[in-house]
């Protein structure tokens, strides 16, 4: 097995030479053997281990274990504590889930801490077969059939080719201790039930049943790839970017003979689930919108907006005041408060106001619904939502325009689109206030 991953490794993963490894280690054999295997082949490796108290006195045997191994061998050994049960209630997840969120980002944070450059879990390709069965009967699309990816940015799978079986002889074989995990012969995780219950019936009707899922994996990451160069190839007319904002162009996905399955394929890493609910958000309503833990999905128009959900704070009511003596203001946005005697540049980033029209304090606020001014140019009044409207304003930019109001939130300016006429100059104006951004 020794010279197999060495082989393995100078085919697949010969960027892991000279390079600083941080190994998952459980203190289970999969990643002890792992250890064990790269410390022979003299790579640069240090050890990483969650204590995630589940289990009492066993979770702390596997930190004292694993603690040990890392004296034994010399290999820089960290470890933590984490309280997964609160962790889970607190952002309600499973058990399972709160575990892989809190042990990945701890990963990942001692990876830039400690500049290694890739962290190595001790994945199998038993492992690769549960999850793929796991995925296929809580159904999935083609990538939740394609397996546990060997290379995922900087987390590499270097024993994804051995078996269960085949590390378990090379431990013994080979005198090498490790902790064994009580919970995994429990049934009532999902995997435990496949592993225990459904892989030996199917090994039973297949003894090479491995070797065939390794085939099936390769033909159907390589379908996989082929969707993906396709979706690299529509993008440049379905999409554009716009900073932070992602916009879909509906027309252009109209246009597709399947859009509801490019629809998934472009949206599917932001956490979006529920497909007919997204598919159907292209008929909808302006405004309708559909939201993840970190994404909203928004309808405009002709375009779906994808935004993070952090920018839903644009929304809200922030409201600052501006006093009299105040000449300048940088927060939220700067603006310059200036006395002249007469009108120069007229653009959209300064408007001029009669100061004696003006009730202080001013202040600077969203829009709300129900908003109204009187814009400079045109008779009687007009909604701000019917002006933005009528200016093809999208939802989220609308979102981020301040309004400039005197007294009892009499509108001034729409910053940087219109001037209420209510303040403008007359002939008879005597203090002149020139307001810039």
């Amino acid at each position: 097995m020794l010279q197999e991953l060495a082989s393995h490794i100078d085919e697949q993963f010969s960027f892991l030479k000279d390079k600083g490894l941080l190994i998952a280690i459980s203190g289970g054999v999969d990643s002890v053997v792992l250890t064990h295997l790269l410390h022979k082949l003299q790579f640069k490796i240090s050890l990483a281990h969650c204590n995630f108290q589940l289990r009492g006195k066993e979770s702390d045997l596997d930190e004292q274990f694993v603690q040990k191994l890392g004296d034994r061998l010399t290999i820089e050994t960290f470890t933590t504590r984490f309280n997964t049960r609160e962790y889970a209630v607190e952002n309600k997840l499973s058990i399972q889930l709160a575990a892989r969120e809190l042990r990945y980002n701890w990963f990942d944070k001692l990876r830039k801490e400690n500049a290694f450059d890739y962290i190595l879990t001790a994945h199998h390709a038993d492992d690769n077969l549960e999850t793929f069965l796991i995925n296929f009967t809580r159904g999935t699309g083609l990538e939740g059939l394609t397996g546990i990816p060997s290379i995922n940015k900087n987390v590499v799978r270097p024993l994804l080719i051995f078996s269960r079986e085949e590390i378990f002889s090379f431990a013994t074989e080979n005198n090498i201790e490790w902790q064994e995990d009580k919970s995994n012969a429990e049934k009532k995780y999902v995997r435990n039930k496949i592993r225990h219950d459904v892989i030996p019936v199917l090994k039973e009707l297949n003894p090479s049943l491995l070797k065939s899922f390794n085939k099936t994996i390769d033909y159907l990451q390589q379908s996989q790839q082929i969707i993906d160069n396709k979706i690299k190839e529509i993008s440049s007319k379905i999409l554009l970017k716009e900073g932070d904002l992602l916009k879909i162009n509906i027309e252009e996905m109209l246009k597709l003979t399947n859009p509801k399955a490019y629809l998934y394929q472009l949206l599917k890493p932001y956490g979006f689930r529920e497909w007919d609910d997204v598919f159907d958000l292209i008929y909808a309503q302006s405004g309708r919108r559909i939201l993840t833990k970190f994404y909203t999905l928004l309808k405009d128009r002709d375009f779906l907006l994808l935004l993070p959900t952090d920018e839903e704070s644009l929304c809200k009511n922030e409201h600052f005041i501006i006093h009299k003596e105040n000449k300048r203001i940088t927060v939220p946005i700067e603006l310059i408060f200036e006395n002249v005697k007469k009108q120069t540049t007229i653009s959209t980033n300064s408007i001029y106001v009669d100061s004696e029209l003006l009730d202080y304090p001013l202040s600077l606020r969203r829009w709300i619904s129900g908003d109204y001014f009187y814009p400079k140019g045109m008779q009687g009044r007009k909604k701000v939502s019917k002006y933005f409207k009528d200016e093809k304003i999208s939802i989220v930019n609308k979102n981020k325009i301040w309004l400039l109001c005197s007294g009892k939130n009499e509108i001034i300016w729409i910053i940087g689109k219109r001037q209420d006429r209510r303040f403008l100059p007359t002939e008879k104006t005597t203090n002149l206030l020139k307001i810039s951004i």
